[in-house]
């Protein structure tokens, strides 16, 4: 899915993605390039997917900028 990078604190290591299907927290390790970083209100694609805790999540975090 597309969508943009709402949040993302570096200190923590999480953010929020955007899209028309929702709002889906992540973690720094899902960002694809390995770069554990990624710029607030960036286009992105995503996977959907269920997280530790069981709740939607994304994954595979590409920027498209």
């Amino acid at each position: 899915m597309r969508g943009r990078i709402s949040s993302f604190s570096p200190n923590r290591g999480d953010g929020m993605f955007s899209s028309a299907e929702g709002d889906f927290y992540f973690h720094c390790v899902v960002i694809a390039d390995g770069s554990r970083t990624i710029d607030i209100g960036i286009e992105a694609q995503a996977t959907r997917a269920v997280g530790h805790l069981g709740r939607d999540e994304v994954a595979n975090v590409k920027p498209l900028a």
